[in-house]
């Protein structure tokens, strides 16, 4: 009899959206506070029904996702942190992603643990990742949600080893959360997003 092979799937030569999760590679750092954009990017990908993130290229692990008629590229940057604006940068030239379509979940200590914050556009806030993605793209005009880590109490701990500390489960509530807000800003717009997640977080079901 003979054997019929299953065609290999063409790759998408072009994304309608890039949404990146902002982290460092590595099981030591799976769970840190800092990795709160691969955990939330982590979680979107299943729900959109993609068990794991796995293709690498461009200094980054990819995969590609359909909703809605949009070919979404959900991306984890494997450069450390600091310079994630590399892999970036490479994504978006490649899929021909322009800045406005590019959405970064990443963590932040200046929010209360578990908050949520969307933003159209804007400056690092003191963030080395995005600081990095603003000099590679030459723009900071890249929608983004900020999920909410806290901050250490003053004198109790090195801020550096805050970020690189396991996530709480407030913060991870807010990492939850973040799927949601992606699909919001894009589906329904910025302004849809920021007015559904700005505020205090939702109180617990009884």
């Amino acid at each position: 009899m003979p054997i019929f092979r299953r065609k290999k799937e063409t790759p998408p030569q072009k994304a309608d959206y890039l949404i990146v999760g902002l982290g460092n590679p590595g099981r030591q750092y799976e769970t840190t506070r800092h990795n709160a954009g691969f955990m939330a990017l982590d979680l979107l990908a299943r729900e959109l029904g993609v068990d794991r993130i796995n293709q690498a290229k461009h200094r980054a692990l990819y995969t590609f996702c359909q909703k809605d008629g949009k070919t979404l590229l959900l991306a984890k940057p494997q450069t450390f942190m600091n310079l994630s604006g590399e892999a970036v940068r490479d994504l978006a030239q490649t899929f021909q992603v322009p800045p406005e379509h590019i959405v970064v979940l990443y963590d932040d200590i200046s929010l209360p643990s578990g908050r949520l914050r969307v933003r159209r556009s804007g400056s690092a806030g003191g963030h080395n990742g995005i600081k990095n993605i603003i000099y590679q793209l030459s723009s900071d005009q890249f929608p983004r949600v900020k999920i909410g880590v806290g901050a250490p109490q003053k004198g109790e701990e090195d801020l550096k080893d805050f970020v690189l500390d396991t996530v709480d489960s407030d913060a991870y509530e807010g990492i939850k959360r973040a799927p949601e807000a992606a699909l919001t800003l894009i589906f329904q717009g910025v302004d849809a997003a920021m007015q559904a997640f700005n505020g205090a977080p939702p109180a617990p079901k009884e």
